[in-house]
């Protein structure tokens, strides 16, 4: 079961344990849509892992689930980023943008971040894991580096973490990619990231629309940090990467580490 609220439908398939029912809370600032996977907040709550979807139809709650039944004495909130909805009707405020790497701006990076804030109020002893989703990985990996101190993880997943370079690719298949962007390019918010926090960045071997190179390079630049990474080639496997084991695995590997820290 779960709950959902504003500042954050689906169960993984096939699974049979459930996730206690949170009472719904107070919406954050933002307005954000989410739904909360475990308890709604308190002290008990070690891991806040927070979600965040790809540029296309959200598809990021059966993660959050799962994410919530496997690390333990953890809360996992799905964000629905600004402007998106999902296939329920559920929605978030704001311009979503065209899809065309044009949405990882300032306005929707600091939506995300100020409702990661106040999910953060709500977990007072909690470390915080934001997963991103190629476009949602973006848009995390630019909270990292702008707003430092917000994360003590993150995970990214097939993220077209270095921007220019992505877009020139999309280019050739699309016209309309060669249009001017406000969005913040990943690596070049990566000097801002703190090398306490801790990272997993995984790609499909396969993955055909942000390859490999855009994951290491970022990948690469976090270690110069001196950022403890964990950088995975997943054989086999292609954009669609979320729903992976080795997804959940990496998630769960950050939490326990981050847990021996305390």
């Amino acid at each position: 079961m779960r709950s959902s609220l504003f500042v954050l439908p689906l169960l993984l398939a096939g699974c049979t344990a459930t996730v206690p029912q949170s009472p719904a809370l107070a919406p954050a600032p933002t307005g954000l849509y989410t739904e909360t996977f475990g308890p709604a907040s308190g002290a008990a709550v070690r891991t806040l892992i927070v979600v965040l979807h790809a540029d296309g139809q959200p598809s990021h709650y059966a993660f959050a689930a799962a994410a919530a039944r496997a690390v333990p004495q953890s809360a996992a909130v799905a964000v629905l980023r600004p402007g998106y909805a999902d296939g329920t009707g559920h929605s978030s405020p704001g311009d979503r943008g065209s899809g065309t790497g044009d949405n990882y701006t300032v306005d929707r990076i600091t939506a995300v971040g100020d409702s990661i804030t106040a999910l953060r109020a709500r977990y007072p002893k909690a470390h915080t894991i934001l997963v991103g989703d190629a476009g949602g990985a973006a848009i995390a990996a630019n909270l990292a580096g702008t707003r430092p101190g917000l994360l003590d993880g993150m995970v990214l997943v097939s993220c077209p973490c270095t921007l220019p370079e992505w877009r020139a690719r999309m280019q050739k298949q699309d016209p309309a990619w060669g249009s001017t962007v406000t969005s913040l390019d990943p690596l070049k918010t990566s000097g801002g990231v703190l090398p306490s926090l801790r990272a997993a960045v995984l790609v499909g071997a396969d993955d055909s629309v942000t390859p490999i190179p855009f994951s290491r390079a970022y990948a690469e630049a976090l270690t110069l940090r001196g950022v403890a990474t964990d950088y995975r080639i997943v054989p086999g496997k292609g954009h669609e990467l979320l729903n992976d084991p080795e997804v959940l695995a990496a998630t769960t590997r950050l939490a326990a580490a981050l847990a021996k820290k305390s």
